[in-house]
């Protein structure tokens, strides 16, 4: 019994005997009993999933199927660096112009250093956050040796260059790619190998562009047997296709990838016919299964991506190269949740409240409508007037009344249309 019941008891007891008694009435918080471990001891969610979902690390492992890399030793890049920074302090003209703000740095070669150092392991990670290798070669990946330089041409002496990530317009990747990469380079020691006869395979695949098989690719450029990095004097087997991402379904990654082969490689099975230029069941593509038939001669080593999303100039693409009905998607919202409809909903408005139980898209057919029955088809809305609200609105109701409020006014839903 706690303590308040007691008072309360011995309080009516007195109060029946006839003596006056004050019932005083105090609170109090009752114990609480923790149902199993205490929080420090107790695992946490994330820990008890983690042990249900035990994985084998060896298979979950990632394997890398690229090129290795011989680095110098530290000894000697320390001794390099040392060299160029008191070559470059002893340097006074340097000084003189970096004090005068005169200095002007080459960012073409503040690039190429970053290429040689870094720049293509932090293209790695960008093809890891963007889930290029997960989506092309399962758990497998590499780390991009020779460095690919892409670009479409716009006209002139204009260029659209590929930067890993970019987003490229469809109308302004129609024209085929202009690809260079130093066909003479050992993805090892990272040197030229001059002299040397050397083969290399291109490939540019969308691993979102198949429309009935999600994990299958769309094939957009197929070039094997490169000789020495001379791209115009490849074979090739499948010509260029644009990208043509449908409307709704927002961003697709295309991919170009460069394989060095071990030699000239007979790969006349992938040959597309002209004829089948525009056929996209013939362009199914899977390079994982690529990989796989041909990973004993093949050896993935540059990597090049960009994202592109639906333009104007696609509806003409469709029709004209594809002869395909131009497809549009609509993201499938989750339906809100909507209380029973009432037969007299108290405190709501009457044209509100009926719209919640109508199709979205007949609401918006009828602004549309009434948006365009007051425009002219060829001098446009009419102008908006000085005093809208001026005229009295009488013998309406109160929900119709505020309508037209808005309607003159231009406020509301209407802006929407």
């Amino acid at each position: 019994m706690s303590f308040s019941n007691l008072l309360m008891k011995s309080g009516l007891n007195h109060g029946l005997r006839g003596t006056p008694a004050t019932v005083v009435l105090i609170s109090t918080r009752q114990g609480h009993r923790l149902r199993g471990k205490p929080p420090g001891v107790a695992r946490t969610l994330e820990q008890r999933l983690r042990e249900e979902t035990v994985t084998d690390p060896e298979v979950v492992a990632r394997i890398n199927i690229g090129f290795p890399q011989l680095k110098e030793s530290r000894s000697a890049q320390l001794k390099t660096r040392l060299e160029h920074l008191k070559m470059q302090r002893a340097n006074k003209q340097l000084e003189q112009l970096a004090r005068s703000q005169k200095l002007i740095i080459d960012l073409d070669k503040v690039q190429q250093t970053y290429v040689q150092t870094t720049g293509q392991h932090d293209l790695r990670l960008l093809a890891d956050h963007y889930g290029i290798f997960e989506h092309l070669y399962g758990s497998a990946y590499f780390v991009p040796r020779v460095p690919l330089s892409i670009s479409y041409e716009l006209g002139g002496d204009t260029l659209t260059p590929v930067y890993n990530g970019n987003v490229i317009k469809p109308a302004e990747a129609a024209k085929t790619p202009l690809v260079s990469f130093d066909g003479q380079r050992d993805p090892i020691t990272g040197k030229s190998a001059a002299g040397q006869d050397s083969y290399w395979t291109l490939l540019a695949t969308n691993p979102d562009a198949h429309y009935t098989n999600p994990s299958a690719e769309c094939l957009h450029w197929f070039i094997a047997n490169i000789p020495n990095g001379r791209v115009s004097a490849g074979q090739v087997l499948a010509e260029y296709l644009p990208p043509f991402p449908p409307k709704g379904v927002g961003y697709q990654r295309m991919v170009f990838v460069l394989y060095k082969q071990q030699a000239a490689m007979d790969l006349s099975s992938y040959q597309l016919a002209s004829s089948d230029y525009s056929n996209l069941e013939k362009r199914t593509f899977s390079t994982l299964e690529f990989y796989r038939q041909h990973q004993e001669q093949l050896t993935p080593a540059g990597l090049a991506f960009y994202q592109t999303n639906w333009d104007e100039s696609l509806t003409e693409f469709y029709h004209d190269v594809l002869n395909l009905k131009e497809p549009v998607y609509e993201y499938d919202f989750p339906k809100p949740y909507l209380a029973d409809q009432k037969f007299f909903p108290l405190k709501q408005p009457f044209n509100l409240y009926m719209d919640k139980h109508r199709d979205e898209k007949q609401l918006n057919k009828e602004y549309l409508q009434r948006k365009l029955a007051k425009s002219h088809p060829f001098d446009g809305p009419a102008k908006p007037l000085r005093f809208p609200n001026a005229h009295p609105i009488k013998d309406v109701p109160s929900w119709l009344k505020t309508e037209i409020r808005k309607q003159r006014l231009g406020t509301g839903r209407i802006q929407d249309y």
